[in-house]
């Protein structure tokens, strides 16, 4: 009786060490397969930050040609009030 409780035990533990090894090939796919999306994840922000690079880059130019109107608005109706001011004291 007391070898029939060793295999036993024997068995079990071989059971066991097989349902761990099973355990961690899940583990090692479910990794594996986060990581994929994770690679692909980190692909689609270098894209989307490339892209922001090269729209932020236009948005500084459209920023000096609104600059650049604004200051040109700025000395026109500038000096057509001080062409009426003068106007008005003459």
């Amino acid at each position: 009786m007391a070898t029939r409780s060793f295999n036993t035990n024997t068995t079990s533990r071989q059971s066991i060490a097989t349902s761990g090894g099973a355990v961690k090939a899940r583990q090692l796919a479910q990794l594996h397969s986060q990581l994929a999306q994770l690679s692909a994840n980190l692909a689609d922000t270098e894209n989307l930050l490339r892209m922001t690079s090269v729209q932020a880059e236009s948005m500084r130019g459209l920023g000096s040609w609104h600059a650049g109107l604004f200051m040109a608005a700025s000395k026109v109706l500038g000096e057509e009030s001080v062409q009426q001011q003068q106007g008005s004291q003459s």
